[in-house]
């Protein structure tokens, strides 16, 4: 029961780590070529690739003075203002400015070399002026071969076929393109021959969108609002220039922005100032005739008084309607739905409603939002409906504050009339010069206040748009020197190239190991089963089938002869003399065991039987010459006798029983009593008798014999044999009972040092059935192709 339950423990799969590295060593120069091949590989493609380079510039964002507590309130605000500045940058508008202001970007140049191109950035030998008012086609390759200083020949391919030789200076033109070549410093202008190059027409909308797609803009929480923009290009001096064009652009555009408020208060001022400057150059004229006029100087001490409660009472009615003119504005704002970025402040016509000044804060904030986010978006994008809604929002509370507010002016101006309306009463009291004297120095000093209000606001306005600076500031321009070249990483690569070599052969190694299951060593037999070894048989490299008898001094017949030794342990007793020979299926050498077992048995001097109790396929009357007329197939049918049936060969000691014909019952044969006549007299009249039996795993015969014999071999063949085989041979020892059961490996390579024992060098390889390998000496083969062949056998 003990050895039942080791029977059904399988053993865990593991590879053996010693063995896989002496299978590495053995294999050295696979990873020899493997990694030479890579490296060719490797480096053909670092000279060949076109070197990318990463350049890269920071950009200062400017953040408002905060104490540190505001700081930590405003970390969520600050990121969302990052964000959306990331997003103006980012933006296909802000490329295409750039792009538009690079004009080395307008057209590509390169230089054709025999494996690649090269692009020729501001170093073209030379210049293309494409004519502006012509349509020149975009990205289509024209080819350039400078002939000489004075010529060159022009080349369009594909469906325009063009071919013609040009001199420098000529235009160029037809349906497509429209151009002049100029040849840089013609005067020292040498070459040895011809020099071929090309170029393209670039659209700025596709390289505004290219430009667009690969910067990169990073910002580290740790340095603040600090952005860093990279870009990856062929030349550095390229994206050097782009992105310090990009960051020059984009510092203008919001300083042309922020100046823009300064701009329409200015324009707001002027307009207003256009109506006060007329009403009041009439009212001057007016006042300076009537003094002429009427010869007075300067108004009595009552009309003093009465001025001055009326410049008062004037100087509140211009402020309400300025405020009435200011809300106007703002309606007309709304009505027209301009962008509320660049409206006139409250504050600066002195209206001073912090309310107001909110409602038109927020609604700057989200028009700017919505910018941004359109940037990305187009107009009928689902991410735009919520900013529209907040705006549509804001402008109709805006407007019914604006409706009240003007309403409050108009109550206010109407209690300022009636005022007014009291002081006339009192003007009408003074004699009649002094009353008309006094009513035109009102309607003076009325448009002098407000025009010197409005002076004074508009020099405000000029003083701020002159005192404005940029909110952001370049930190680190891109420098070319700076570049770092990201493709291809030489070293990497070379690196990845010899480790790729190296893991190539070993990961292959890995599978075969991982997936062969075949009978590899001894340690393969002995973590599956508990059946004793009796043996391992070499390769055979000689022509005879029977290399025990013509060699008998070779490695081989050794091996034979420990097999003999060891059989004695197993049949102690002079009564057991019957050895069965099987295998599991055909080609594990079962028969040459048996020829060559029976013969070095014979050589010590001891009668042996062998016989060929395969039926179905025999091979031993061809190794050994002899006639199959008759046989094992007859005696068991009672058409032939026992001497008859037993053949001495040309070895002493040693006897054959051939199969005879192939019969069509053969395990119904080995059934009758004839076999156990045949094999108890065979007892009586030899020392040893080995039975030659069929494959178990393919008919029973081998089986109905076992009861006859009194040890049982089983041959596995090493790289041949599955290791399935052996849970068979546990099934015949532990369930069938089969006793005195040991197992022989054959074909084992004993130069790769499986831990058979003994490193004999010779080898076998025998089949069963009828085909078989024959070398032509007794040394291994060790050509690169014998092994080769090794390597994907095993």
């Amino acid at each position: 029961m003990e050895n039942q339950t080791e029977y059904f423990q399988q053993p865990e799969e593991t590879i053996d780590i010693k063995k896989f590295a002496v299978r590495i060593i053995r294999n050295w120069y696979w990873l020899v070529i493997s990694v030479s091949i890579s490296y060719s590989i490797v480096y053909i493609i670092n000279y060949y690739t076109d070197p990318l380079y990463s350049v890269s510039g920071t950009l200062v964002i400017n953040d408002e003075k905060k104490s540190t507590a505001e700081l930590l309130m405003n970390t969520l605000n600050t990121r969302k203002n990052l964000d959306n500045e990331i997003a103006i940058l980012k933006s296909t508008k802000m490329a295409y400015k750039a792009i538009n202001e690079l004009p080395e970007f307008q057209i590509s140049s390169y230089a054709v070399g025999r494996m690649r191109k090269t692009m020729l950035y501001k170093s073209s030998p030379f210049t293309v002026i494409p004519d502006s008012s012509s349509t020149n086609l975009k990205g289509y390759p024209v080819n350039v071969t400078i002939l000489s200083k004075d010529k060159y020949l022009l080349e369009i391919d594909g469906v325009y076929k063009i071919n013609k030789e040009m001199r420098f200076g000529d235009t160029y033109q037809d349906p497509n393109f429209k151009f002049t070549l100029f040849l840089k410093d013609a005067n020292t202008f040498t070459s040895s021959g011809s020099l071929k190059y090309f170029f393209t027409m670039n659209d700025p909308n596709g390289m505004a969108n290219m430009y667009r797609g690969k910067l990169g803009i990073t910002y580290n929480e740790r340095r603040g609002s600090v952005l860093t923009l990279s870009t990856v290009g062929l030349v550095p001096q390229m994206e050097t220039d782009y992105i310090n064009k990009l960051t020059e652009v984009y510092i203008r555009t919001g300083l042309e922005e922020k100046n823009q408020t300064s701009i329409n208060t200015i324009n707001f001022i002027d307009d207003q100032l256009s109506t006060v400057v007329d009403s009041l150059r009439k009212a001057e004229d007016k006042l300076q005739s009537f003094r002429l006029n009427n010869k007075i100087l300067d108004v009595s001490t009552e009309s003093s008084a009465i001025m001055e409660r009326i410049s008062k009472i004037q100087e509140q009615k211009a402020t309400y309607d300025m405020q009435i003119k200011y809300y106007k504005y703002l309606l007309d704002y709304i009505n027209k739905k301009k962008d509320f970025r660049e409206v006139v402040a409250p504050s600066v016509l002195g209206i001073s409603d912090p309310l107001i000044a909110n409602y038109i804060a927020d609604l700057a904030k989200a028009f700017t939002e919505r910018s941004v986010m359109s940037l990305s978006a187009n107009q009928v994008n689902p991410s735009l409906a919520p900013i529209n809604a907040k705006i549509q929002n804001a402008l109709s509370t805006l407007r019914e504050y604006i409706n009240e507010n003007i309403r409050n002016s108009d109550i206010a101006n109407a209690d300022i009339d009636k005022k007014l309306s009291q002081i006339e009463r009192e003007i009408l009291q003074l004699p009649v010069t002094q009353r008309r004297l006094l009513n035109i120095e009102r309607n003076f000093k009325l448009n002098d206040q407000i025009y010197n209000f409005l002076l004074q606001k508009r020099a405000d306005a000029a003083i701020v748009k002159a005192s404005n600076i940029a909110d952001n500031k370049v930190l680190d321009p891109a420098v070319p020197e700076n570049a770092v070249q990201i493709s291809p990483q030489t070293s990497k690569n070379t690196t990845m190239g010899i480790v790729i070599g190296i893991l190539i052969p070993i990961v292959i190694l890995v599978l075969l190991e991982f997936f062969n299951n075949k009978i590899q060593d001894i340690k393969d037999i002995e973590n599956i089963t508990k059946v004793p070894i009796l043996g391992s048989i070499g390769h055979n490299d000689r022509l005879s089938d029977i290399p025990v008898s013509d060699n008998p001094k070779a490695a081989l017949a050794e091996s034979f002869r420990a097999l003999r030794t060891n059989l004695q342990y197993m049949m102690r007793s002079k009564d057991k003399k019957v050895i069965c020979v099987s295998s599991t299926i055909s080609g594990e050498g079962k028969t040459f065991c048996a020829v060559n077992l029976a013969s070095i048995i014979a050589q010590s001097n001891r009668k042996t039987l062998l016989l060929s109790l395969d039926l179905r396929k025999p091979k031993i009357h061809r190794i050994f010459n002899l006639e199959n007329t008759i046989g094992l197939s007859t005696y068991l049918i009672g058409r032939s006798k026992y001497e008859e049936i037993i053949v001495p060969t040309n070895m002493a000691n040693l006897f054959i029983s051939t199969s005879g014909p192939i019969p069509p019952n053969p395990a119904e044969l080995l059934e009758t009593s004839y076999i156990e006549e045949f094999i108890n007299r065979a007892r009586q009249d030899f020392d040893v008798i080995i039975m030659d039996t069929p494959p178990l795993a393919i008919v029973t015969d081998a089986l109905l014999l076992t009861r006859f014999s009194d040890a049982n071999i089983f041959v596995v063949r090493q790289n041949y044999s599955s290791k399935d085989v052996l849970k068979l041979v546990d099934d015949l020892h532990f369930k069938r009972d089969i006793k005195n059961i040991g197992i022989l490996v054959n074909d084992v390579d004993y130069s790769k040092n499986y831990g058979y024992g003994k490193k004999y060098g010779y080898g076998y390889s025998y089949g069963y059935g009828y085909e078989v390998y024959y070398g032509e000496s007794e040394k291994t083969k060790t050509g690169l192709s014998s092994r080769l062949l090794k390597l994907f056998k095993s």
